[in-house]
């Protein structure tokens, strides 16, 4: 099957169980699919475009209500979709840094994060995890106290993940925002692996930006996202615009810099919306994913010298593991080496593994059905046994 100029249809998750990190939460819903076949064309949702000629004021698909659900949705009082996480952290990072500014994120940020301060000539400065990987209000306290050392003021921002990317480990955001807002530090939470996959209360965390990742996590097509924020916050990151033409004298109204103008459009947004009600049902059901997550997990400890590297028990699905002692001890003799492991598992139906590793990996049990759960877990176990790897009750 092809879609064009050589392009072939991609059939990985209708095929696999596909269990790649950054996919689970991405998926798109049959509402969503159909969305982007009625609203592919480049322009398609400003067919009811009026005055003031804004994204989130049209009517026509439910655009405007969209943005006011999804809002309420975060626990926050305005929001914007936008292409992806990145551009919400963008937009914050623009609005609030300048350059030499110094800036707080974390040993296990993600690299846009950085990006966005690198962008405005800010100073990156990054709290340490634990032995456990994990950022504690202490770590971050500590390092506030070096910054103000350092610089002589305390950061203008702080970026923390609520959920990681390299650990899928969960992070008190509540209680580092509460050590943050002692030195009257905005913080933006980062959502991109929580939005949309589990119950996200924006003020409860008492954060002043929740960024969530529409592919990512919300079953929407790329690049998607949102950022939501307080009302506070809203009048800043939301400006509207006052710039004005010397010839022309020409003004734009209430466009919005830092959205330039719109943001998410056609497909991407109106997909984004159309999975929006199975995403709002989805997060009520989060026990059930971290049980499924547990049988898959309990599979690969069950073979002798695998190791988890996130923290245990698991508050979220996406997950390290370590297989040196057992899958890679393989690979050094194998004649496929390492690539044995995901051609084993790709014979089984399983796809999502980067060919080649068999040392440290991660994986995403997201969205599986209990059945998949357990066909996963043994295909693990299988694989260990088929190549001599001992396994434990």
């Amino acid at each position: 099957m092809r879609c064009g100029n050589g392009i072939e249809a991609r059939q990985v998750n209708e095929l696999f169980i596909n269990i790649d990190p950054i996919q689970a939460g991405g998926r798109l819903t049959g509402d969503a699919m159909k969305a982007i076949i009625a609203y592919g064309d480049g322009y398609s949702v400003c067919d009811n475009c009026r005055k003031p000629n804004r994204l989130d004021y049209i009517s026509k698909p439910p655009i405007a209500e969209f943005h006011k659900d999804v809002a309420a949705f975060v626990h926050m009082d305005d929001a914007r979709m936008i292409p992806g996480a990145r551009r919400g952290f963008q937009a914050v990072a623009h609005t609030y840094v300048k350059k030499g500014d110094p800036v707080l994120l974390t040993g296990l940020s993600h690299y846009t994060e950085f990006l966005a301060v690198e962008e405005e000539g800010g100073i990156p400065r990054e709290i340490p995890s634990d032995a456990h990987h994990i950022i504690t209000p202490d770590a971050a306290a500590a390092k506030i106290e070096d910054v103000q050392r350092e610089f002589g003021r305390a950061p203008v921002l702080a970026f923390i993940d609520h959920v990681d990317y390299q650990y899928g480990n969960m992070h008190d955001v509540t209680a580092i925002a509460r050590v943050a807002r002692q030195y009257d530090i905005p913080v933006l939470c980062n959502g991109a692996y929580t939005v949309g996959i589990l119950p996200v209360d924006g003020k409860g965390l008492g954060v002043d930006f929740v960024v969530g990742s529409g592919h990512k996590s919300m079953a929407a097509p790329a690049p998607s996202g949102v950022l939501a924020t307080t009302a506070e916050r809203a009048q800043e990151v939301f400006r509207t615009t006052k710039i004005e033409g010397d010839v022309t004298g020409r003004k734009f109204g209430i466009k919005e810099p830092e959205m330039m103008g719109c943001t998410l459009m056609g497909a991407t947004l109106v997909g984004m919306m159309a999975s929006f009600p199975q995403v709002k049902e989805r997060v009520n059901h989060f026990d059930r994913e971290l049980s499924n997550n547990k049988i898959v997990v309990d599979a690969l400890l069950s073979v002798t010298g695998t190791k988890l590297l996130s923290e245990n028990p698991r508050k979220h699905t996406l997950t390290r593991i370590d297989t040196i002692g057992s899958f890679d001890t393989v690979a050094e003799s194998h004649k496929k080496r390492g690539f044995y492991f995901s051609g084993a598992l790709s014979e089984k139906g399983i796809a999502g593994i980067i060919p080649g590793a068999t040392k440290v990996w991660k994986f995403n049990t997201y969205g599986m059905t209990d059945k998949q759960a357990i066909y996963l877990a043994d295909a693990f176990v299988t694989t260990a046994r088929e190549n001599g790897l001992r396994i434990t009750a």
